[in-house]
């Protein structure tokens, strides 16, 4: 979206948004990061990505991307609870290799990519840097993520356990990891440029207003 497209978006739409929703846009906008983002290779339980769906808007990650080679995937809205129209999903399932393609993409948008497994050479999520911008993989329930997601990655990360169970579920995985990162920051992930903000104002206000679509063509707007 280009930028004098989304101040058009946002001027002609404004005016049927709530004061209520726009200061609470203004809010969310704020705590919005794009520091951290979390990738799925080939996700095959729709719950329990759900789950993590509605986990990571809650904390303020704004990108979700989805790496499909077999297993399809889809968000259960009552598990959500709306939490996905909120943020980005970047899939990748069209490539001759969806996971290089992916990792390419998160690299040439500066991020850092940690797979997670319990292999020898994983790092703990306590003792990840974040001087840089992070990408964290996470793979299937049952087989986690594949050889070549490690072997591609910048490095393993693991959560710590201390118990009998190998593993956690998944969207707890995710919570876990976020929340630890988050700690590292101070309390605080980076947030994101004006530019970022005027583009999401932008979508949000599309999806909060109701026939948003219609309004901006009835106003020459382009959608």
């Amino acid at each position: 979206m280009e930028r004098n497209n989304a101040d058009d978006i946002i001027s002609t739409l404004e005016e049927f948004v709530s004061k209520h929703k726009k200061t609470l846009v203004d809010q969310v906008l704020e705590k919005r990061t794009r520091y951290v983002t979390l990738v799925f290779e080939d996700i095959d339980k729709p719950h329990n990505i759900s789950a993590v769906v509605r986990t990571a808007e809650c904390l303020g990650i704004q990108d979700l991307h989805f790496i499909k080679n077999q297993n399809a995937y889809s968000v259960n809205p009552t598990i959500t609870q709306g939490a996905s129209k909120w943020l980005t999903f970047h899939k990748h399932e069209n490539a001759e290799d969806n996971l290089a393609s992916c990792y390419s993409q998160l690299r040439d948008d500066g991020y850092k990519v940690y797979a997670t497994s319990l292999h020898e050479t994983s790092i703990s999520i306590d003792d990840l840097p974040v001087d840089k911008k992070l990408a964290i993989v996470f793979g299937t329930e049952s087989d986690g993520i594949s050889m070549e997601a490690g072997q591609n990655a910048d490095g393993l990360v693991h959560l710590p356990m201390y118990g009998f169970t190998e593993s956690f579920n998944l969207s707890v995985s995710a919570a876990l990891c976020l929340s630890a990162l988050k700690s590292k920051m101070n309390g605080v992930f980076p947030g994101i440029s004006q530019e970022e903000k005027v583009q999401l104002r932008a979508e949000w206000y599309r999806r909060i207003v109701r026939e948003a679509d219609l309004i901006l063509k009835t106003n020459g707007v382009e959608v």
